[in-house]
């Protein structure tokens, strides 16, 4: 069954990247509007997330955030499937703007290591590429369950010459020595870590599991932090790369006042383009003691 929903998976990454981008992205939309309208576990999931963070929002404006981000969700798997099976440079020309590109040079030139720190939010897959143009990274991710779709995933994240890391012990190891040895890593540091790894910090007001990993890299300025994201333009022409620096709490050796600053950072860029989250994810799956699950 796991070799059948890979090859699947895998046909239609390749049939959305033989469109033209803005095809691509208009048939991503749909299947996220289809998303919104018929049942499924990923609407009710975003539903779920939307309804404990976003509590200020009437019952009606939040429903239409539901919608938005299940479109925009659709649209993050066309543009990926884009980025995978295409060139690097045709995926990288989509970029329109970057802003702070000069944070990350500056980064590049200190001589330390250098930790680009990411979250599920616009397009991750295009800013892959355009941070691996600057640099030679290891990105870090977490293997899909399908064998086909990981190995695609290998092959294509490394076009342009960098390595990539599973969320493994090796992998962990991996990233920690290209750190210490002065290299760049990209880390997303959103996924819910196991409960050994993380911390209980507020993300919207509610208690979420935040992994310690990043923090632990840059605690009392081992390494340079800097926060990259890629959104999507209001017109859908292309998309925007924002770089900045890490704050100063997130080197702190206080590790409650890092991962909290960790969250709060990746919270703030949410607050701004809330509707290019990828809400879909469970990532209030564990709870504090006491708490009942939300899933």
């Amino acid at each position: 069954m796991e070799k059948l929903k890979g090859a699947i998976v895998v046909g239609s990454l390749k049939l959305f990247a033989r469109l033209p981008f803005g095809v691509a992205q208009r048939v991503g939309a749909f299947v996220g509007w289809l998303m919104w309208k018929l049942p499924n576990r990923s609407r009710e999931v975003v539903r779920t997330n939307l309804r404990h963070c976003f509590p200020e929002l009437s019952e009606q404006e939040r429903e239409h955030l539901v919608g938005e981000t299940l479109i925009n969700i659709g649209r993050s798997f066309a543009e990926s499937a884009c980025a995978w099976m295409w060139d690097p440079a045709r995926t990288v020309g989509l970029i329109r703007e970057v802003e702070g590109e000069h944070l990350l040079d500056e980064a590049l030139a200190s001589g330390k290591g250098v930790v680009g720190i990411t979250s599920h939010l616009g397009n991750w897959e295009v800013l892959n590429h355009w941070y691996c143009r600057k640099c030679s990274p290891i990105i870090f991710y977490r293997p899909p369950k399908q064998k086909a779709v990981d190995e695609l995933l290998q092959r294509q994240r490394t076009q342009l010459g960098n390595k990539v890391a599973a969320s493994t012990r090796e992998g962990i190891i991996s990233v920690m020595r290209e750190v210490r040895k002065g290299g760049a890593v990209g880390i997303p540091a959103d996924p819910e870590p196991a409960l050994k790894s993380g911390l209980f910090v507020p993300f919207f007001g509610v208690q979420a599991l935040t992994s310690k990993f990043v923090p632990g890299l840059l605690k009392g300025h081992a390494a340079r932090g800097i926060f990259l994201h890629c959104v999507r333009l209001p017109d859908h022409s292309g998309f925007k790369v924002i770089v900045e620096q890490a704050p100063e709490a997130l080197y702190s050796e206080d590790e409650q006042e890092a991962v909290t600053a960790l969250s709060a950072t990746i919270g703030s860029y949410v607050r701004r383009w809330p509707s290019q989250y990828m809400w879909s994810m469970k990532r209030f799956k564990k709870r504090p003691a006491g708490e009942k699950k939300w899933y």
